[in-house]
């Protein structure tokens, strides 16, 4: 019986050898930079929805197109989360650090608000051209009005970032910047129609 435990115990630490290790990860926080603080106040209120996406766009790994047509990613790293929830997390910055919007709130807490933003993640990827790597970020969004779901206004916010060089911190940064300047795009877009669509 004792032979047969040890044999058992071997086995097992035998198997546990085998087993393919976990594969070491880099996790990433998308890059940001402060907006400048504006003066002016709004009286409306607005939910920034999260985005909706592709399933390849709708999970952790940072996508990239070696080639048109080929879809890859980047092996042993990953964003802090899921695409979608990080960009919405960026785009609600962007609008606390302008502050002409004080009441801001995302679907998850189900709080009214007299607008909405909804959208589409098109593409949220690095690419290749001639061998330099850039990041692209593109976004459909939609103003809506939440009380009756009516499109107040819409508009495809489409930001491509240089690389500096090929490495994956150099993509991430491009992707920080991109999503910098998509953020300040789109804020100002929000505010104008806003101002438009509220009395």
């Amino acid at each position: 019986m004792k032979r047969l435990s040890l044999l058992l115990a071997v086995g097992l630490l035998g198997a546990c050898s085998i087993l393919p290790q976990s594969e070491p990860l880099d996790i990433y926080l998308l890059p940001s930079a402060a907006m400048p603080a504006q003066s002016q106040r709004v009286d409306w209120s607005l939910r920034v929805n999260s985005p909706v996406s592709s399933q390849l766009l709708d999970g952790t790994r940072i996508v990239v197109l070696p080639e048109p047509g080929l879809v890859n990613t980047y092996q042993g790293v990953r964003w802090s989360e899921r695409t979608p929830q990080l960009l919405r997390g960026r785009l609600l910055d962007a609008f606390h650090d302008d502050g002409r919007i004080q009441a801001l709130s995302n679907e998850e807490q189900r709080l009214q608000a007299d607008l909405e933003l909804v959208s589409d993640l098109r593409s949220f990827h690095s690419q290749y051209r001639d061998g330099a790597a850039e990041a692209l970020i593109q976004l459909d969004v939609r103003l809506v009005d939440a009380r009756d779901q009516r499109i107040l206004a819409s508009r495809r916010f489409s930001v491509s970032q240089p690389a500096r060089d090929t490495s994956v911190p150099a993509v991430v940064a491009a992707f920080g910047q991109a999503g910098d300047q998509l953020s300040r795009e789109l804020v100002d877009w929000t505010l104008n129609q806003g101002q438009r669509a509220t009395p």
